[in-house]
């Protein structure tokens, strides 16, 4: 009998090895994959350990969020910022800054008729295509070039893609710092002084901090200042998004949740609505099939992340992630 035991439990220790050898093995694999996927080398044993422990540990985060993506309401994936703590993560990729002035324009809705219950700007052919602000904080400009050639673009029936560049270069006077975070309604009255922002195609975006160079005959687009919406008010901000164009809007995009999101209607009941710190272009708004309503909003980080660069936001939750909190857009002529 004692024999029998001792077997089995020889037998369970090989089994549970194996098991363990298999796991680690598949672990090992993907990690390569993922590596060679989006050209990941390190310089030393020391990082590639510490970068692997930290993909390891936010691909659990991953696949057990997903085992449960039903009661959550949208899914993880992993994608090119596996290897990065989310503070790592915030560092490079979150550049807002808060902006206390309350200067400017205060939006008032004038619509006595019921909205649509979806919009989609991009049916409109005013929105231009993802963009890809790199291992940079300049999230702010994107947010500002996004809602400014949206509104041109209505105004004028030509969509122009405008220079994130020029406004992290030339707008240092204005609080901005280019890679180090900056703020829309900022570069919005930049814009305004400085007669215009040139375009992508003339001033080209290179994702670190360069010398001004503007060029006024090579101008995009104009503004007149800025319009803020209420804080906090996302009934106004639904009107604005509706009865103007898209919206530059400040978020908390600082969650390992929102870092790895790829489709679905995202909410976290720890997303603060009021320590922003990344800006977006809200572009519509519509509801799920099963009737909960979201905003749909467009990144920066590529066309690998999330819905093709864009994601989907929960709407009217307690003004989720901040997106009410600091919402603005440009005065045209």
């Amino acid at each position: 009998m004692k024999n029998k035991m001792v077997s089995n439990l020889v037998v369970f220790i090989l089994l549970l090895s194996s098991v363990i050898e298999s796991s680690s093995s598949g672990t090992s694999n993907e990690w390569e994959l993922w590596k060679a996927t989006y050209g990941k080398s390190y310089l030393t044993l020391e990082e590639e350990k510490y970068r692997r422990d930290t993909w390891e540990e936010n691909s659990l985060l991953i696949k057990t969020h997903n085992t449960d993506s039903d009661k959550h309401g949208y899914t993880l994936e992993m994608n090119s910022f596996g290897d990065l703590t989310s503070a790592e993560f915030s560092s490079l990729y979150n550049g807002y800054r808060q902006n206390l002035e309350t200067s400017g324009s205060v939006f008032s809705s004038s619509l006595r008729n019921a909205m649509p219950s979806s919009l989609d700007w991009r049916d409109k052919k005013v929105v231009t295509d993802v963009k890809n602000q790199g291992k940079c904080g300049s999230c702010w400009a994107f947010s500002t070039t996004g809602s400014l050639e949206g509104l041109h673009a209505l105004k004028t029936g030509h969509l122009v893609s405008l220079s994130e560049q020029q406004l992290m270069d030339c707008s240092v006077k204005y609080g901005n710092n280019g890679c180090d975070g900056g703020n829309m309604r900022s570069a919005f009255q930049y814009i305004k002084d400085a007669g215009g922002d040139d375009t992508e195609e003339s001033y080209p975006y290179t994702a670190k901090n360069e010398s001004c160079r503007f060029d006024p005959k090579k101008v995009g687009a104009t503004d007149e200042g800025y319009v803020r919406i209420p804080s906090g008010d996302e009934v106004s901000l639904m009107h604005a998004l509706y009865e103007v164009g898209p919206i530059s809007v400040a978020m908390d995009a600082g969650l390992k949740t929102f870092q790895f999101y790829k489709k679905g209607i995202y909410s976290d009941y720890l997303c603060s609505n009021t320590h922003l710190n990344h800006g977006v272009t809200l572009i519509g708004y519509g509801e799920s099939s099963d009737g909960s309503p979201y905003w749909l909003v467009k990144n920066s980080w590529g066309k690998d992340w999330g819905i093709d660069g864009y994601f989907m936001l929960a709407r009217y939750v307690g003004n989720m992630c901040g997106v009410a909190t600091d919402a603005s857009y440009p005065i045209l002529k």
